[in-house]
C-alpha cells in the first residue's frame, strides 16, 4: 500500500438473478465512457459473482463477495470459502456486516478470523463496524465502533490493502442519515482505533461510510473529512442510481 485508494462499493445483499447483470453491464459501459474519481466495486450474491465478473471484464468495475467462511474448506453446508470467491472472480469481500453480526451472531473474533482467511485467498477485506440506535442514544457510538475495530482487525492486515466501513445500524435501509458532524466524529474515532491497532500504515486504508447513501446526499458525505468512499446498499442495484453516487465523488 503506497497511498489511500478511495472506494465506492455496492452491496447487492440477497438481491439479483441473472437479469440483474444488465445493470452491471450498464455501469461498466458508463465508466468506460467517463471514468470515476474513485475505485468502483459491485458485491453481488455468490451465485452471480462469476457471471458478473465476466460481464464487467475489461472495465473499471471490480467484483467482491458478501461474506466468507473462516475455514478454507470442510463440512460447512451452504457456506462459501474465500478461495471459492477468488476462483469465481472476486477481488474483495465484505466481512462483519451488521446483518451478519445480528442475524448470524458473528463476533469480532469471528470477523477477524474471516479477514485472515480472505487475505490468505488474496482478497481485499472490507470490514464493517457500526452502532445500533440504542447504543447511539446511550452515547456509546464511538466506544462501540472503536471496540469493533480493535477486535475485528487482525495483525495480518498490517501493510495489506483493506478498508473499514462504518455503517450506523440504525441508518441502514431506513432512509435516516447521521449528520455530517456525527459521521466525521465516528470516522475520526475509527481512524484513531485503526492506527492504534495496526500502526501508521492503517492511515492508508479508506474508511467507507454506509447507511442510506443516495445521489442526493452523496456529495456532502463523500466530502466529509476521513470519509474515503461509500458502501452502498439499495442504491447500487440500479446503474443510474449508483452512477449518481459515483459521479458525486
Amino acid at each position: 500500500m503506497t497511498e489511500m485508494r478511495r472506494l465506492i462499493a455496492g452491496n447487492w445483499k440477497m438481491n439479483g438473478v441473472g437479469s440483474a447483470l444488465t445493470e452491471a453491464e450498464a455501469l461498466a459501459e458508463a465508466l468506460k465512457a467517463g471514468p470515476a474519481a474513485m475505485r468502483v466495486a459491485l458485491c453481488p450474491p455468490a451465485t452471480l459473482i462469476e457471471r458478473l465478473a465476466r460481464t464487467v471484464e475489461g472495465s473499471a468495475v471490480e467484483v467482491g463477495g458478501q461474506d466468507c467462511r473462516a475455514e478454507a474448506s470442510g463440512a460447512f453446508t451452504g457456506d462459501v470459502a474465500a478461495a471459492m470467491l477468488a476462483d469465481a472472480g472476486a477481488g474483495l469481500v465484505i466481512l462483519g456486516h451488521s446483518e451478519r453480526r445480528s442475524f448470524h451472531g458473528e463476533t469480532d473474533a469471528d470477523v477477524a478470523a474471516k479477514v485472515g482467511a480472505a487475505l490468505a485467498a488474496g482478497l481485499e477485506p472490507i470490514v464493517c463496524v457500526g452502532e445500533t440506535l440504542e447504543q447511539r442514544e446511550a452515547g456509546q457510538a464511538v466506544t462501540v465502533v472503536q471496540a469493533q475495530v480493535a477486535g475485528s482487525l487482525p495483525d495480518a492486515l498490517i501493510g495489506k490493502a483493506f478498508a473499514v466501513a462504518y455503517e450506523p445500524v440504525w441508518a441502514i435501509g431506513t432512509g435516516l442519515t447521521p449528520t455530517v458532524e456525527q459521521i466525521e466524529e465516528v470516522h475520526r474515532a475509527v481512524r484513531a482505533a485503526m492506527v492504534e491497532r495496526l500502526g501508521e500504515t492503517a492511515r492508508k486504508a479508506p474508511i467507507l461510510y454506509g447507511g442510506s447513501v443516495k445521489p442526493s446526499n452523496a456529495a456532502e458525505i463523500l466530502n466529509t473529512p476521513e470519509v474515503g468512499g461509500a458502501l452502498v446498499g439499495g442504491a447500487s442495484l440500479k446503474a443510474a442510481d449508483f452512477l449518481g453516487i459515483i459521479r458525486a465523488a
